[in-house]
């Protein structure tokens, strides 16, 4: 995976949580929390917390005396995280490398981690690091978007790009968060890393906005997308941004927009 792929820096994380998290995240992230609800956890680790859309949903649903600990390896996606929280129960923010995590063996009675394991370079090592951390039975939930063909918007977008740049076309969208959605891919890389097989569900939804443009810019601006345009053309945002737009319109209309959106979920215990 390209190291641009992980740079959610700048301007990055305030249009993310702004415009992305509502567009794609927040249903997924209550599906999650209620999973990790269920038997009333005494611990709860996040890993790839990203801005805390899910940190958020675990804080309404888990019982007030779980203790949350969200993570994430990127600085300026945790702070932000950290500023939106509302403060109404603790949470321990704590940069950590998920290949690495900074914790004792059985440590967590789950560990949680919303469209993130698709940005780890070393999959099986994070799941292992996982594994290592939780208490025998307990679970691991995570989340990873399917294709790229089955979620509307970042396919239209990353069509619209390809039309720009086509001997060069931006891929961070399909490469990265819709390059794993593959079951038996996840089954297999779970095992290896020690966990008996999972439960693998899809889950689909609707992405919707006010406008075309919102989520062309939630795209192009709000995700490492951005790098790879300025990467092709320094001064070519906001061009890019205006052609995916476009093309999300001519699809969708100009005024209220919605499209399909899919996942799946990944729920397993660890051994013992």
């Amino acid at each position: 995976m390209p190291a641009l792929d992980a740079c959610f820096e700048g301007t990055i994380p305030e249009v993310y949580d702004r415009l992305l998290v509502p567009l794609i995240f927040e249903d997924f992230a209550e599906h999650l929390a209620e999973r990790a609800a269920i038997g009333a956890p005494d611990s709860v680790l996040e890993t790839a917390a990203g801005s805390g859309a899910l940190t958020r949903a675990l804080a309404r649903a888990l019982p007030a005396a779980t203790r949350i600990v969200a993570t994430d390896l990127n600085a300026p996606m945790l702070e932000h995280a950290r500023a939106r929280h509302d403060g109404g129960r603790p949470v321990d923010w704590l940069p950590a490398d998920a290949l690495q995590l900074p914790f004792p063996a059985a440590s967590f009675d789950a560990v949680a981690c919303q469209f993130g394991v698709m940005f780890f370079p070393d999959r099986i090592r994070a799941y292992a690091e996982v594994r290592r951390v939780l208490r025998p039975g307990g679970r691991f939930l995570f989340s990873v978007w399917d294709r790229i063909e089955a979620n509307g918007f970042a396919h239209a977008v990353t069509e619209a790009l390809a039309e720009l740049w086509p001997d060069d076309p931006p891929r961070f969208l399909a490469r990265t968060p819709h390059g794993h959605g593959h079951p038996d891919l996840i089954m297999r890389e779970l095992v290896e890393a020690g966990f008996p097989p999972a439960r693998i569900e899809p889950l689909a939804g609707r992405s919707r906005a006010a406008s075309a443009r919102e989520p062309a810019i939630a795209y192009c601006q709000g995700t490492p997308l951005r790098s790879e345009i300025e990467a092709r053309d320094p001064a070519g945002l906001a061009r890019a941004t205006e052609h995916a737009a476009r093309a999300i319109a001519r699809r969708w209309g100009d005024g209220p927009v919605s499209a399909g959106i899919r996942g799946f979920v990944v729920e397993v215990a660890a051994p013992g």
